[in-house]
Formats: C-alpha cells, sequence, structure tokens
C-alpha cells in the first residue's frame, strides 16, 4: 500500500511502501496492469551515471511486462518518467528541462519525477505545471505500483499538486535492484552490482540521494551476467555508485576480484568491462588479473579530481598525488594495449593558480588516455558549500577549457598508437541515424569507425585492422578478413 510523504526524508525504518515477502533480490517491480480501454503510452527519459540508465532500463522492462506501449521520451506519451540527476547543478538545469519539454509534447501527460534531484529537493517539483508525482531513488522500483495509485487518484488527469513518495536514505538496508534482460538501444550491457556511497567527498551530493553503500552477492552477479549474455549481449559493464566498495556491506566473501575472476576462467560473456573505480579500489589482485585478461576488458576509469595534495585534502579525498601517480604507473604498464582514463575538477574552492598547476603538470604527464573535466559545482548541504575562496565562475570556465585542451592532445596520442594494430571492434550501430559508416568500440575502450563498404553487422565482434584516425575521438578501420 502506497504512503503518501510531503517532505524530503521520512523518519528512519518507515518505508512508503508495504514490503513485500518475496527475496527482495529477485523481486522485479511491480507494474499495476493496462486497463481494458487500451495501452497507454509511457515514456522514460534519464540523466546521467550508468546506474541511472541501468534503473532506467528496469522500469521500462517492468512497464513493458505489464502491457504498457514505450515510446521514445521525444514522443507524444500518455506518462512521462523524468529520471533525474543532480551531480552538478547543470544536470539540475537538464532535470527541469526535460520535464518541460514533456508538458510540451503532451500538456494532459502525467509527469513522474524520480532519481537523484526528485530525493534530495523534491519541493522544486511542487509548482511545476504536469509534475503529477515526485519519487524518491528507492521508490523506482515500485514505479508500477505509484502509476497505479496516481490513475486513482487522478483518473482524469486533473491539475492537482504532486503527490510525493520520498523514503529517507538514511541506515542500512539490503541491496534491491531488479534484474533486467534487455538493455533498450545498446548493444552493451549494464549490469548494477552496487548503490550508494560512505565517503562522502565535500563536494558531493550522491551519498544524500543514493544512501549507504550496499551489494547484490558475488553469486547473483555472476547468474545475471549468465542471463544477459544467453539474451544476446557480447559485452557487460559492471557498474554501481562506488563500485570499487562492492561486497563490503555483506558477509559472504563476495568481492569484486571474485566475480573477475570467475567470469574470466568460465568465459561466461565474451567481454566484461569495469565502470569507474576509486584509486584505492584498484587493488593488485583487480590489476593481476586484468594483465592477462581475456574477457575483462584492458581498461580504467580512475577519478584524480586534483593534482593538488592540498585540494585533495580539502576535498576529502582518501589519496594523495605520490599515490595516484604511483598506480598509473603500474597500471598502465599492465600490458600494452591498456587504456586509462581520469576524471578532474576545475575550480574547487580554494584551488588557487598553484594549486590549478600542480593538476596540469599531472595530468600533462600522467599515462592516460581521455580525461574528462567538470567545473566544481556548489551543492547544497555538503561541505564545500560552505567553505570560503569560492572560484568565479569565468575562472572556472578558463581552467575547465585548458583541461580539456591537454585532454584532447592526449586522447590523440594514444589513438595514434593504434594504428595498424588489429582490435577486436563490438559493432554497435550506423555512425548516425541517417545511416553511413558502422561504428563500434574496441576492448580497450577506443571508437572505431568502419569505412563505407564494410560488411560488418551490428553486435558482432570483428578483428578490426586500425588503418588511420578518423578523427580527433575516433579510429578508422575496416575487418581485417577484408583486407
Amino acid at each position: 500500500m502506497l504512503k503518501e510523504t510531503t517532505h524530503a526524508t521520512v523518519p528512519e525504518g518507515d518505508d512508503v511502501f508495504a514490503t513485500a515477502a518475496a527475496d527482495r533480490h529477485d523481486a522485479r517491480p511491480r507494474a499495476a496492469p493496462v486497463p481494458a480501454g487500451g495501452r497507454l503510452k509511457a515514456a522514460v527519459a534519464t540523466l546521467g551515471c550508468k546506474v541511472n540508465q541501468y534503473e532506467a532500463a528496469a522500469m521500462t522492462e517492468c512497464l513493458a511486462a505489464a502491457g504498457y506501449h514505450l515510446v521514445d521520451p521525444h514522443a507524444v506519451a500518455d506518462i512521462y518518467i523524468i529520471n533525474t540527476c543532480t551531480v552538478t547543478q547543470g544536470a539540475d538545469h537538464e532535470s527541469r528541462q526535460l520535464i518541460r519539454r514533456a508538458r510540451k509534447l503532451n500538456p494532459r501527460a502525467a509527469i513522474i519525477v524520480t532519481g537523484c534531484y526528485a530525493q534530495t529537493a523534491p519541493h522544486v517539483f511542487s509548482g511545476m505545471p504536469g509534475v503529477a508525482v515526485v519519487a524518491g531513488t528507492r521508490e523506482k522500483n515500485r514505479m508500477g505500483e505509484i502509476i497505479a495509485a496516481l490513475r486513482d487518484r487522478h483518473p482524469q488527469g486533473m491539475e492537482a499538486p504532486p503527490a510525493v513518495y520520498v523514503a529517507s536514505v538514511n541506515g542500512y538496508e539490503e541491496a534491491d535492484f531488479p534484474p533486467i534482460s534487455r538493455f533498450p538501444d545498446h548493444t552493451r550491457a549494464f549490469l548494477k552490482i552496487q548503490d550508494g556511497c560512505n565517503a562522502f567527498c565535500s563536494y558531493c551530493i550522491v551519498p544524500y540521494a543514493r544512501g549507504r553503500s550496499r551489494s547484490i552477492g558475488a553469486a547473483e552477479a555472476i547468474a545475471r551476467i549468465e542471463s544477459l549474455a544467453r539474451h544476446g549481449y557480447r559485452e557487460v559493464v559492471l557498474t554501481g555508485i562506488h563500485l570499487g566498495v562492492y561486497g563490503e556491506d555483506r558477509r559472504d566473501g563476495s568481492t569484486l576480484a571474485k566475480i573477475l575472476r570467475h567470469v574470466e576462467d568460465y568465459r561466461l560473456v565474451e567481454r566484461l568491462r569495469l565502470s569507474s573505480l576509486e584509486p584505492r579500489e584498484i587493488d593488485d589482485d583487480i590489476l593481476a588479473i586484468m594483465s592477462a585478461a581475456r574477457i575483462v576488458c584492458p581498461h580504467l576509469h580512475i577519478p584524480l579530481q586534483s593534482g593538488d595534495d592540498g585540494i585533495l585534502a580539502r576535498m576529502g579525498r582518501n589519496y594523495d598525488r605520490a599515490f595516484f601517480q604511483e598506480l598509473l604507473q603500474k597500471a598502465a604498464s599492465l600490458r600494452p594495449d591498456m587504456t586509462i582514463g581520469m576524471d578532474t575538477m576545475a575550480g574547487f574552492p580554494g584551488e588557487d593558480e598553484k594549486a590549478f598547476a600542480n593538476t596540469l603538470d599531472m595530468v600533462a604527464a600522467a599515462p592516460i588516455a581521455y580525461l574528462h573535466v567538470f567545473p566544481y559545482s556548489r551543492r547544497p548541504g555538503t561541505a564545500a558549500a560552505r567553505m570560503d575562496s569560492h572560484v568565479p565562475e569565468e575562472e572556472k570556465k578558463r581552467r575547465c577549457r585548458i583541461l580539456r585542451e591537454l585532454g584532447g592532445r592526449k586522447r590523440r596520442r594514444h589513438l595514434e598508437r593504434f594504428v595498424g594494430a588489429v582490435l577486436p571492434v563490438l559493432v554497435e550501430g550506423r555512425e548516425n541515424r541517417r545511416g553511413g559508416a558502422f561504428r563500434g568500440l574496441s576492448h580497450n575502450y577506443l571508437s572505431v569507425i568502419f569505412k563505407h563498404g564494410s560488411a560488418v553487422t551490428t553486435n558482432a565482434i570483428i578483428p578490426t585492422k586500425i588503418t588511420a584516425l578518423a578523427n580527433d575521438r575516433a579510429l578508422l578501420g575496416t575487418p581485417a578478413h577484408e583486407r
């Protein structure tokens, strides 16, 4: 039974839904059956991380199984589910834009706002036209019940204040991640095995939106990898909000290395990729598996954030510059086809010119292939928001531009290393919707565009001879058997 709340959190232990007695790890979210009058059109629009994308796929699968007609978020629908992100001010803005777009597409549609922004700031949506429900991060699994309650509450779609279902994320709860069998519009499947974060870096709102770290068991994760492989996925990407602490909340011995080793030994899928891992959590076991792997992809994405020890301390990061440099060298030396990416943040409070120069110097010397650059974004409620010495917006933009230009040069140099090589490439589809050449992704995370006329098929892994750079972000190749 659905209980409505009217504020951002509810007292610990007061769940907004009655808990089913079924096994929480295997229970799929339940959707209300479609009435005899016809199929309602539903659309799910999502922003943000791979975890959000996984959760959007789970909601989509739930609604499709219940008989709803799923349409593109750009199409006219009866129900729009907006799966928000709040990691930056830009993400907040994009989330609101998606709501306005849905309202414009169909002014009579019911709009359900969920995700991290809905969890941390539900009041923002109370006055937005068309918003019928605000649902927090822990309510995503009950989207079918929410829609049923909405239709009972407003059978004619009349305007009314939104219903708010936002449970507290304080305290620990067991992992409850619905499995999926399809990942719409993707040849690679994301698999969420962990959620939440205990780190509380000073700039980050995510622990307040997602709660404490929790993981499914290794046996369950392995079973889900096997299931995705049976459904035709050749690559599975393991993901989580704080993937590197996977299993630490459990008492059954589940570890990330154990999953990697099992998949590697038994070849459960053709490719297994790791999403972002924090520096302190890339241990020798993971590096040893990756060094000789046939299935685990030679690709690491490691957040740096800053190359200045003083800024790292203010951020609440648990490593220093020297540790990170040593880790990079160790990872880069594992194998010649290794690809390493990094995150950096520009303009954190207190970052003066010397601190920024330290980051630039470190990035310039780092053996990396690409760089994701973010301006510091002030998040209400975080420790950094209360700090002094905030950097002006224009200066943050300048520093981001400099870092992105440096990252572009690093990417080009890394791509050039593979001209003349043969790489296994997973064909993902056409380069653009109007047709043209096919594109794909190599095992070591390089974008490859196939020459026009190449005999390739979507969702095939093809040995590909790299002939040149297609542009500053991709390689040009042709199937090796055609040469």
